[in-house]
């Protein structure tokens, strides 16, 4: 049955490479698409798909690491981690007991902030009691948890890859089950998204700052790359990492993350996703049946803060014993504006894989660079974000190569008008790629309630296609020497320190 999918998906791509209008093809995909809304806000979005008797689930929840606050960083990644603890049924032996010691718990890790947080600094004593007190809360809570069991039930019922992911803009619930699951599918969502329970907060607080130190602090490259977020935007949230500050990660109790979830995790901020071997009346009533209760709450909205314009170059420069690297970062509008799609061809054209103009030159030609590549939506795509262009010097090359071979192909794509030929094999394989993403339930699950929630409309991603196909050499050159200037321009490297001295 698998093969059958991927025969149709294959088809839709030789079709479109045939030279069939994108227009008829994106009009016959969005009609399969069904939609409603529930009285609290939830909108769910159903595609029937019966080659096969499987279904896979997105939840798209509209808030990430850009909707915290100062000094409670982190929380949207965290609450993503709590999601898969359990509910009042789900994960526990006793929950009535249990919370009796997650409720003592939350009581004394206040006193501890409390006690480190005294202006004449935190009584020794007193601070070594309170831990110790709670390392023993934390052991009568563990008598009560079953470990893992709401991933246990979705395996035990065929469900495959289940999985999460927190951004800037949003976070992602993935599950994939038999399409006779669905019930159950139904049950299990509704209840983490209603009733989620904080059950080891403290020890898995412990995994996620581990989290960090792997991937920031023992990370070269990860720690570069914070560095540019905080340089590149001085107000606006996307300078906080995703993962959070390891103070504030350190700080963080489940009453805060609780009260995030009551503020966040409501109707109007929800979207889902069902493609597969569904049929819309059932997924409706069963929408109503489980998921009604959620309360409507308010709407995330968008930031207040706005990132000013950026009136000089920026530039840091991190000693580290490692692989030099540079990046670039250049300041861009948001996914919603009408040259997003002009963006994401400039994107291709110099590091859209082995034929473009970057990794040609760099790579193949000079063997300056061991790599080269950019991203147009560094770090999130909802507000004006970065795009970022990297490069890895060759043995014997260097940094400043590098910035100056991207900048020089930079200058070349502003001054010297784009072939139709150059052009027309970028629109070619940006529309393939989108139909690519398009043969799996999955893809289809998770690109209809991306365009839903970034864009506020998911027929957006059926009229992505024309945009690309829109784009002109005009629009390139026009759109390159607005971005590429040196003012709107933030620098940063790994400097190998050994090499250097």
């Amino acid at each position: 049955m698998r093969f059958r999918n991927s025969a149709l998906g294959l088809a839709l791509i030789l079709v479109l490479l045939a030279g069939a209008a994108p227009a008829t093809v994106q009009q016959d995909m969005a009609r399969k698409v069904t939609e409603f809304r529930l009285p609290n806000g939830i909108q769910f979005l159903i595609v029937e798909r019966h080659e096969a008797p499987v279904a896979s689930f997105v939840t798209y929840v509209d808030v990430g690491a850009s909707n915290e606050n100062v000094g409670a960083t982190g929380l949207a990644h965290f609450f993503e981690h709590l999601a898969f603890k359990g509910t009042p049924e789900i994960g526990t032996t006793n929950y009535a007991e249990e919370k009796k010691v997650l409720d003592e718990m939350e009581t004394v890790f206040r006193q501890i902030l409390a006690e480190k947080r005294k202006v004449t600094g935190p009584d020794a004593q007193r601070l070594e009691q309170l831990n110790a007190r709670m390392d023993v809360l934390q052991k009568q809570a563990d008598q009560y948890v079953v470990n893992n069991e709401f991933v246990t039930i979705l395996e035990k019922n065929g469900g495959v890859n289940t999985n999460a992911g927190t951004g800037m803009d949003a976070t992602m619930y993935f599950i994939n089950l038999p399409s006779n699951k669905v019930e159950l599918w139904a049950w299990l969502e509704s209840e983490r998204l209603l009733r989620p329970v904080p059950r080891e907060f403290y020890k898995e607080k412990l995994v996620i700052m581990e989290e960090r130190r792997q991937r920031t602090e023992s990370n070269p490259i990860g720690r570069l790359i914070e560095e540019i977020q905080t340089t590149a935007f001085k107000a606006h949230p996307y300078k906080e990492p995703t993962v959070g500050h390891m103070s504030d990660l350190a700080a963080a109790s489940a009453t805060e993350a609780m009260a995030f979830h009551k503020q966040y995790y409501v109707g109007r901020n929800i979207t889902v996703a069902v493609v597969g071997d569904v049929y819309p009346t059932e997924i409706k009533a069963l929408a109503e049946k489980y998921f009604s209760p959620i309360p409507e709450g308010e709407m995330s909205g968008r930031a207040v803060t706005e990132e000013p314009k950026q009136m000089a170059e920026k530039r840091i420069s991190m000693q580290d014993p490692s692989q030099p690297v540079v990046v670039l970062c250049y300041h861009k509008p948001d996914i919603r504006h009408p040259d997003s799609a002009v963006y994401d061809a400039i994107q291709d054209i110099l590091a859209g894989g082995n034929s473009s103009r970057l990794h040609k030159k760099m790579v193949k030609e000079e063997k300056s660079a061991l790599f080269v590549g950019a991203f147009p939506g560094f770090p999130g795509t909802k507000y004006p974000n970065l795009f970022l262009f990297f490069g890895i010097p060759n043995q014997n090359h260097t940094n400043e190569e590098m910035e100056k071979g991207i900048i020089a192909e930079l200058e070349r794509i502003k001054n010297e008008p784009v072939s139709a030929e150059e052009l027309a094999a970028v629109q070619t394989k940006a529309t393939v790629n989108l139909y690519r993403q398009l043969m799996s339930n999955g893809g289809v699950a998770l690109q209809l309630a991306y365009y839903q929630v970034m864009t506020g409309d998911w027929r957006n991603l059926f009229t992505a296609i024309d945009k690309i196909q829109k784009v002109t050499p005009a629009d390139i050159q026009r759109v390159a020497q607005e971005c590429f200037v040196t003012s709107n321009l933030t620098v940063g490297t790994i400097v190998h320190a050994q090499a250097q001295n």
